[in-house]
């Protein structure tokens, strides 16, 4: 039987002056070449992602890098429609940091829940500088065993490239993860770089940016993890599958 290609939104403010966002498209052409996944790929700008309909359809849910977003709303709008939908969903970078701030507004009760780089006065800070911003750097994370992280990478130690100066803060962890946010993994400094969700068909998240390892000619494991979950859901969704 023949399905569709997965339709996969890339939900971000496209610019050639973010590294990652350059790698995207010589990604999307190693998945087919070396794994064979075929994604059609859409870029959705965030001040679009926030008008109803914008992911109706899609099969997966990717959160790029490139913060502060032109539409806070519209990323936090990106997130909540992966979780509540089940749809598959991975967050590099800020898009970890946005589904932690999502999470926190829109399950833990949070709702003055604020991200400090775009509210550096503002109380309830869940989302604040980094104790050791490793901007720039690579380095180790260490991977909780038995995590959907370590099925995806495959070990439970990975060495990845840091962008990110930004990150949950320690004094919100206990209420994040009593209404069931995973952190699967950290650094060397004790920050965490990895965030998942169970119960979700995929739902992850890294404060790390898997764009860019390598060299760009074979996709990140998160990366092609994702791709295969896409598929998965265009499967199952397919007017085939659902007759």
């Amino acid at each position: 039987m023949t399905y569709p290609n997965p339709r996969v939104a890339l939900v971000g403010d496209r610019s050639p002056a973010v590294r990652s966002h350059a790698r995207i498209p010589g990604l999307l052409d190693a998945l087919a070449e070396h794994d064979h996944l075929v994604l059609d790929a859409y870029w959705i700008p965030t001040g679009d992602a926030v008008g109803p309909g914008a992911l109706d359809g899609f099969d997966a849910i990717w959160l790029l890098p490139g913060s502060p977003y032109r539409s806070e709303a519209g990323a936090l709008a990106a997130v909540r429609t992966a979780r509540e939908r089940g749809i598959p969903f991975l967050g590099t970078c800020a898009g970890f940091q946005h589904a932690v701030l999502e999470y926190a507004r829109n399950v833990c009760g949070l709702a003055g829940a604020v991200h400090g780089e775009d509210h550096p006065d503002a109380p309830d800070q869940v989302i604040a500088p980094l104790s050791c911003s490793l901007v720039g750097h690579e380095g180790a994370v260490t991977v909780t065993p038995g995590s959907l992280a370590e099925r995806v990478l495959g070990a439970t130690r990975t060495l990845e490239r840091y962008h990110c100066a930004y990150g949950p803060d320690p004094a919100y962890l206990d209420r994040l993860t009593a209404h069931g946010l995973r952190f699967s993994g950290a650094d060397g400094s004790g920050d965490l770089r990895i965030l998942e969700l169970p119960g979700h068909p995929f739902f992850l998240a890294s404060l790390f940016q898997p764009e860019l390892s390598g060299d760009g000619t074979r996709a990140h494991p998160m990366i092609r993890a994702l791709a295969g979950a896409a598929v998965t859901h265009a499967e199952a969704n397919s007017p085939a599958a659902t007759a």
